[in-house]
Parts: structure tokens; C-alpha cells; sequence
């Protein structure tokens, strides 16, 4: 089921703000990650856990999870774009987020307003993909594949 595209009418509390900041800095590599980050925040572990459900329930938060280099482990990935009647935008994205291979779908101000990520296991797997969500929306989605890389280490400060 997709998230919500935009947050509901949460209120962020102190801890809920320090707990989305520390997250983006990737948890411990310890046996119980959560308790070592609730015991930095002076919370306990429970309650790190709680408040992160919540916050993605809320659609605060839109993805927890680690970040996988699908090039590095052999796979492909590739940036994509829909124009997306504004009427159809829901329904579309539901469309789009219900693929596996799909990631960062988000809206933009554009001609071109449902921009996503496809990750797969190998090369040809994008443009199957690719040709898949076409057929299931019947809209056109366009390849724009990475010439190159540049690491910006993105970060919002909550």
C-alpha cells in the first residue's frame, strides 16, 4: 500500500525531530541499533521505535530503510518521469509504488509531474519494467539513465 504523499496534521515534538535527524545519519552497527540510538537521544529503545512508525504512518517519513548501489551489486537503475494528468495523479502513483522495482516517486511542477526510480537486477530489467508500468497506467515513461555521478550527501534537518 503507498504511503501518503504528503504529511497529515502531525505535530513533531522535540524527539520526534531528533530521532528523524539522527536517522539520516544510518544507524550502529551493533547488536541492538535502536537501543544505542534511543540511548543517545536519552529515550528508550520502544519508544525510538513507536515514535518511527508513527512518523511513517503519518507520512512524515516516506521510506526507513538502507540505500542499495543496485550498479555496484551488478543490478541497473535509472531515473524516470511521467506526464500524469493531475486527475489520474493518485491513482497513478498507486499504480507506479504498487512495482517492486519502483523507489522516490514524488511530484513535481512540470509538464513531466510523477518522477520515480527504478532499481532491478540487470539492464534489461529497466526497460521491461519501464514497459510494464506503461501498460498498467497507459502513459509513456521516460528513460533518463545516469551518464554520471556525483555524491551530494543530502540531508533536511527536521
Amino acid at each position: 500500500m503507498p504511503r501518503p504523499r504528503h504529511a497529515g496534521s502531525i505535530t513533531l515534538g522535540a524527539l520526534d525531530r531528533r530521532i528523524i535527524n539522527r536517522l539520516q545519519d544510518g544507524l550502529p552497527l551493533t547488536q541492538e541499533p535502536f537501543a544505542d540510538v534511543a540511548a543517545e537521544l536519552g529515550s528508550s529503545q520502544a519508544e525510538v521505535l513507536e515514535r518511527t512508525q508513527r512518523l511513517l504512518d503519518a507520512g512524515v517519513l516516506t521510506r526507513f530503510g538502507p540505500f542499495y548501489d543496485a550498479a555496484a551489486m551488478g543490478g541497473a537503475f535509472c531515473l524516470c518521469a511521467m506526464a500524469v494528468p493531475p486527475e489520474r495523479f493518485d491513482s497513478v502513483a498507486a499504480q507506479v509504488n504498487a512495482f517492486d522495482e519502483v523507489a522516490h516517486n514524488y511530484e513535481r511542477t512540470h509538464a513531466l509531474n510523477m518522477w520515480f526510480v527504478l532499481a532491478t537486477e540487470t539492464e534489461a530489467g529497466i526497460a521491461r519494467t519501464a514497459r510494464a508500468i506503461e501498460h498498467e497506467t497507459g502513459l509513456r515513461v521516460l528513460l533518463f539513465p545516469k551518464l554520471e555521478e556525483f555524491f551530494i550527501g543530502f540531508r533536511v534537518a527536521a
